[in-house]
């Protein structure tokens, strides 16, 4: 019988960064952006236009994507994974959107080696429930309307909203509701920015959450 080829991820890039949004703002995690994303945003449909290709990426089996991660923490100066120190790195699973490719395999690869996992998804496929033991952090950034959305509940919940955009009544049930002024490029306009205070202001369960990284002048 003739085995079957290890399975391979498209990955469009792996890097070492702060994260620079959201509940986690500031903290250092790995990078692994995948490829590929069901949606097509723009500023028509979403509030926002997607700058980023994901359509094309190198494909890589788990053992290559982790030990590339562990080839960013070694090119910054850090020591690998300490195995009897769970969480002292993290990894941050991204896209694209993540779960059209992430899987237990992959995930549970990064977790014997002492990573924290976190995930950014859009909600609009499940997570199945072998995955998101797995997953430490779960964040959901909705792309789709509420009714299509497949993963309820979540550690972080964040919007994307420009200028006139209205924030929707949430189907989906978080730790942390976040409001994110959409982004022009590399910056976002003033006039977004007011709007989306306003609505916290309005909305007080709601936190404002900018791209600092941006302002840091980091990926």
């Amino acid at each position: 019988m003739t085995p079957e080829p290890e399975k391979r991820y498209s990955i469009k890039e792996i890097f070492y960064s702060l994260q620079g949004e959201g509940v986690r703002a500031g903290t250092p995690n790995v990078f692994v952006r995948f490829a590929g994303c069901n949606f097509n945003c723009k500023l028509a449909t979403h509030g926002f236009d997607c700058d980023t290709d994901f359509a094309h990426g190198e494909k890589m089996t788990a053992a290559e994507i982790l030990r590339a991660a562990e080839a960013e923490l070694a090119g910054n100066g850090l020591p690998p994974c300490d195995l009897l120190q769970f969480g002292a790195r993290s990894v941050i699973f991204t896209g694209g959107e993540p779960m059209l490719q992430l899987d237990t395999a992959l995930a549970y690869s990064f977790q014997v080696r002492g990573f924290y996992l976190a995930i950014e998804t859009n909600g609009s496929i499940a997570i199945p429930m072998r995955l998101r033991n797995l997953l430490d952090w779960i964040c959901v950034s909705p792309k789709c309307p509420e009714a299509d959305l497949k993963v309820l509940y979540a550690d972080e919940l964040k919007y994307v909203i420009a200028a006139g955009g209205e924030l929707p009544t949430p189907r989906a049930q978080a730790e942390h509701y976040q409001i994110s002024p959409a982004a022009d490029g590399d910056r976002v306009p003033y006039a977004t920015i007011q709007w989306c205070i306003a609505m916290v202001k309005r909305n007080p369960r709601w936190r404002l959450s900018v791209q600092q990284h941006k302002a840091w002048g980091v990926r």
